[in-house]
């Protein structure tokens, strides 16, 4: 038999005992693959019950009493997960944002999200109303969905089991490419784009890179079952992947402070997370935070108007007025002779 087979048949012939069964009982379900040499045979049974405690199956051996006799027994108790019981409205959320990003055109582990569609689906019943959504997830892979959606697949399995990955890779400030060696920390989804955080071997430190711009990829073969890194354990993605324009990593941190009247004053809490707000008057707010990138932050700054402006420090002042005249240059009136009938 083969061993993949014999593996599958040994974990549903444990998931179906109700009673500990013994090495004897075991012998007998598999002669081919456990008769021979009892030595061979034990040494044969002791690698696949390796391989199941690896990929996380509960096996245990339970020594016997009056009551019950020795044997290989799996704890339901840690391998069966307890029931969700989730809201028929939980049950639409989850399902749409499952079918948009199938929809999207590319996500790791797509059979995987399939398949967990499907069993809301069915546990759902008729109290889940198909969704008729299209939810676009972003346009910075457009075209690119096939190529992305593989290498997504190819650093989703190289993240989990821990391997390095090396990567040809077109960054988006220089022209070229450049080879490198990364350890695979995590994926994020912001705004329609993918990004790899992990450890460049190249520049000695974390980066991150946009799965787009990965021109090709091979994941280490080498030795599977056994991790190339392990990720520090006060690791955020977070605290590298961008979610507003400003938190871009373009230059040094500069904290920038602004002052918000009127309706945005009550909305500076939602539209700047994580600022440290301080209430300068009746309808008047002030927000200071971090930013990164501050062409990003100015250009939000406008779009909300009158109601928001840069206090500090001069240089986002200086930066936000320049915006400012070219627009007004950009849409003054054009001076020229009248033409009349």
């Amino acid at each position: 038999m083969d061993r993949t087979e014999r593996i599958l048949d040994l974990v549903a012939l444990l998931l179906d005992a109700r009673e500990p069964i013994s090495w004897a009982e075991l012998r007998e379900h598999f002669p081919a693959d456990y008769g021979g040499s009892d030595d061979a045979a034990e040494r044969k049974f002791e690698r696949d019950k390796a391989e199941l405690v690896e990929l996380g199956f509960p096996l245990s051996y339970v020594q016997g009493d009056d009551e019950r006799r020795d044997g290989y027994l799996v704890d339901r108790d840690v391998y069966y997960l307890p029931e969700a019981d989730l809201t028929k409205e939980e049950l639409a959320v989850l399902y749409a944002a499952g079918s948009a990003a199938l929809a999207s055109g590319a996500f790791p582990g797509r059979d995987d999200l399939a398949h967990a569609l499907r069993k809301i689906g069915f546990f759902a019943g008729e109290s889940l109303p198909t969704p008729r959504v299209r939810m676009e997830l972003g346009t910075g892979q457009e075209g690119q969905e096939k190529e992305v959606s593989a290498r997504l697949e190819q650093l989703w399995d190289a993240c989990s089991a821990h391997k390095w990955v090396q990567l040809t890779y077109g960054s988006p400030r220089k022209d070229g490419v450049t080879e490198r060696r990364v350890d695979p920390y995590g994926l994020a989804l912001r705004r329609g784009v993918w990004t790899l955080v992990g450890y460049c071997h190249l520049r000695q430190g974390l980066r991150t890179f946009h799965v787009h711009r990965i021109r090709e990829l091979k994941v280490n073969t080498a030795r599977p079952r056994t991790p190339d890194f392990e990720v520090p354990a006060d690791f955020s993605l977070d605290a590298h992947v961008a979610y507003f324009p400003w938190q871009y990593r373009f230059h040094a941190p500069m904290e920038v402070t602004l002052q918000l009247t009127g309706p945005q004053a009550s909305r500076a809490g939602s539209l700047f997370p994580g600022a440290a707000l301080e209430p300068v008057a009746e309808g008047v707010a002030r927000a200071r935070f971090p930013v990164t990138f501050l062409d990003g932050l100015v250009r939000f700054v406008l779009s909300l108007g009158a109601d928001c402006r840069v206090e500090g420090p001069p240089e986002a002042r200086a930066r936000l007025e320049q915006m400012a005249a070219n627009i007004l240059a950009k849409h003054a009136p054009v001076e020229g002779p009248r033409v009349s009938a």
